[in-house]
């Protein structure tokens, strides 16, 4: 259901109150107001246009070596329905733009400050992930912050594989799914930078009740209720299982980039607006919401976005099985994890429908949010029944 994040921000207030940016980090966001015009091409749904001439003049100032020959592109990407973003191009050379969306937004939600400078210190610990190039923390450009990070090269991976697999490449693909996850989450925590970037203690309760307060602000006449599921995730979700790690929170194909000589291999890893600090089998339940089975209910093969049905590849519970072996995990329950990642999900597609719900967006991808809120839903209610 997504593809860059959620329409919110689900657990980094400590981040967020412990980052003081230094002067030094804010560049002014003025620009000149008598460069000559640049030749400005783009491709962008109306309703998400950027201001050519600004834009370029902003460029000059704040990255002169980027516009070659007067002129550059800008693209907006396709996929993803929170966080915008736009490939930025001139000549040899690209970026991405990220900005927020248009439409009321969740308070904590969209922090182009946050995940730029979440990306800052990333870098060094994963080099999967893109590396930050420049903020704009007062939004005067384009009346919201937002934030320019470099171009990973790589497929993207969709709803279907962009190329023709066998059983055991689509195998092996899993395997180094799961290995990277399992990277990210050994990265060490513990001290310096990276832990400042959230607030394990309490991380489970706070996304319970986060994710329920959240569903229900935005909920529609046409969709259901999720209070019974919150129940019984508060009696039988662990809160506590005793590991803390760096967490993506929205790790899933379509934000991943594969290597374009060996498909099995991934990349780079992108939108990291969720990162914080948390339980990693919370992360790995939040993934596995998203993967589709090829046994799974004609209902939840209509909403299924990536290619997990495929011949080969893994089954959940082989996910979460090869997820433990490598971490020397025992004793922790599926069940309540994926039933987890479904009432996040059902959480995430339902902001995203309330925009849509109110004309707040009329990007037609979500004209239909609202029923597969109900599909996630009804499938983690049969899970607690089976």
């Amino acid at each position: 259901m997504t593809s860059n994040n959620p329409d919110n921000l689900s657990d980094t207030e400590n981040f967020d109150n412990s980052e003081t940016l230094n002067t030094s980090d804010i560049e002014s966001s003025e620009f000149p107001i008598h460069e000559p015009r640049v030749n400005v091409t783009q491709q962008s749904r109306s309703s998400d246009t950027l201001p050519e001439q600004p834009l370029a003049q902003y460029l000059q100032q704040h990255i002169p070596d980027f516009i070659h020959e007067n002129r550059f592109n800008i693209e907006q990407l396709s996929g993803g329905v929170s966080n915008l973003s736009y490939r930025l191009s001139s000549a040899e050379k690209s970026m991405i733009l990220r900005r927020p969306p248009s439409g009321t937004k969740s308070k904590t939600a969209h922090n182009m400050a946050r995940e730029y400078h979440l990306l800052k210190r990333l870098k060094d610990y994963y080099p999967l992930a893109p590396a930050a190039i420049h903020l704009d923390p007062l939004g005067d450009l384009l009346g919201e912050p937002f934030f320019l990070m470099q171009e990973l090269h790589g497929l993207k991976v969709g709803k279907d594989l962009p190329y023709k697999t066998t059983a055991e490449q689509n195998a092996a693909l899993c395997e180094n799914w799961i290995d990277e996850l399992v990277n990210l989450h050994k990265i060490d925590v513990s001290q310096g930078e990276l832990s400042q970037l959230g607030k394990p203690q309490g991380f489970v309760e706070r996304q319970l009740s986060g994710w329920l307060e959240r569903f229900n602000q935005a909920k529609t006449p046409d969709v259901a209720a999720v209070d019974s599921l919150a129940k019984w995730l508060e009696q039988h979700l662990n809160k506590d299982s005793g590991f803390v790690s760096l967490i993506h929170n929205d790790y899933k194909f379509d934000n991943l980039l594969l290597n374009p000589a060996d498909h099995t291999q991934i990349s780079g890893v992108l939108d990291w607006e969720l990162s914080t600090i948390g339980d990693p089998l919370i992360d790995l339940g939040c993934s596995l919401a998203y993967w589709v089975e090829a046994a799974d209910s004609d209902l939840m093969q209509m909403i299924r976005r990536m290619p997990t049905q495929l011949e080969g590849m893994y089954s959940r519970a082989q996910i979460f099985d090869r997820y433990c072996e490598k971490r020397h995990l025992t004793g922790f329950n599926l069940t309540p994890y994926y039933v987890f990642g479904l009432f996040r999900l059902a959480g995430i597609g339902q902001q995203i429908y309330y925009r849509y719900y109110h004309q707040q967006t009329d990007n037609p991808a979500f004209k239909n949010f609202g029923q597969q809120v109900n599909i996630l839903i009804k499938t983690a209610e049969a899970q607690i029944v089976s």
